[in-house]
């Protein structure tokens, strides 16, 4: 959408700063950046041109967020709580760039052992080939079409019988799916990083997605657990530091308009985790600082000190 349409949107994109337009433009085609939604009214500024209700840009803020040039992913977490058609996919196909790609989170079912949390009754559904491909998958391909790139499995706490036996029943799932998508795989039980949860992603091309989150241990604990130049790209979620929980930093952080808490860390790290990568997909939540969109910023900068250069062709 041109700049001259925007002025007839209900909101459009703010223009960036001159520095920032030059960081993107230094970056690697391989490189994929973007935040885990774009819902968020204090972004007015930073990503967006205007004041708007979060009802507003849940339906019209996408087209304007894929202008940013820093830009080239977003999560679509909606995905998590409940399926949705591939109808609803394509429209957000058709808002982006053609060199635009997501990040989709799987519906809980698929990844939730139990019916609710650990309640006594099994999921009849977790980790099943069908209803992965009839709910999830096949919607996500077919609305998104070449824009579909990972697909993100993200593992809620949870009791777990046998780490063994969840790394088989995951090596049979990740084998059935079509190639076509990225499968990467979030764990918040850290006792689940095991060998033979290495070996089963790397057996089917999976990759692991390495996050930053009070459950597991830090990214160069994971990355020593699992090479990330072993894996077909690196995915990393930037979520939220050790010493807050989420309503706590929701609260001290909002209306995520600044960096509230640099973490400069996790910043080093994920850059580190970048370098060498084929293909690198970051996705940052308002949370892990207290606003995404300057969050990646400061890492752009800090890939481009880190090595980025390396980054292999993005597709």
């Amino acid at each position: 959408m041109s700049r001259q349409l925007s002025l007839f949107a209900p909101v459009g994109a703010s223009t960036p700063p001159d520095a920032v337009t030059s960081l993107a433009q230094k970056l690697p085609d391989g490189l994929y950046l973007g935040t885990s939604s774009w819902s968020f009214p204090g972004w007015k500024g930073i990503v967006y041109d205007r004041s708007v209700s979060q009802t507003v840009l849940a339906r019209h803020g996408l087209a304007a967020y894929a202008q940013h040039p820093l830009f080239r992913t977003v999560g679509i977490d909606r995905t998590f709580y409940a399926p949705i058609s591939a109808t609803d996919f394509a429209d957000y196909a058709a808002t982006v760039p053609e060199h635009f790609r997501f990040v989709v989170k799987a519906h809980e079912m698929v990844t939730r052992v139990r019916t609710k949390d650990d309640s006594a009754s099994p999921n009849p559904v977790f980790l099943d080939v069908d209803y992965a491909m009839e709910e999830v998958i096949g919607p996500c391909m077919e609305g998104l079409g070449e824009r579909a790139s990972v697909l993100l499995l993200q593992f809620p706490p949870q009791r777990v019988d046998s780490v063994d036996s969840f790394s088989k029943k995951l090596h049979r799932f990740l084998e059935a799916l079509p190639k076509e998508l990225l499968y990467a795989l979030e764990l918040r039980n850290p006792e689940l990083l095991s060998e033979s949860y290495v070996e089963a992603i790397r057996d089917v091309g999976a990759c692991h997605c390495f996050n930053v989150h009070p459950t597991m241990p830090s990214l160069e604990a994971q990355a020593r657990r699992i090479d990330p130049a072993s894996l077909p790209a690196v995915v990393v979620r930037w979520m939220l530091r050790r010493n807050r929980t989420y309503g706590d930093a929701k609260d001290a952080f909002y209306p995520f308009n600044k960096l509230a808490e640099p973490d400069e860390d996790s910043r080093k790290a994920i850059a580190t985790l970048c370098r060498g990568a084929k293909r690198a997909f970051v996705i940052v939540n308002n949370k892990a600082e207290g606003s995404a969109p300057l969050s990646l910023i400061r890492l752009a900068e800090a890939i481009l000190r880190h090595g980025g250069s390396q980054l292999g062709e993005g597709t």
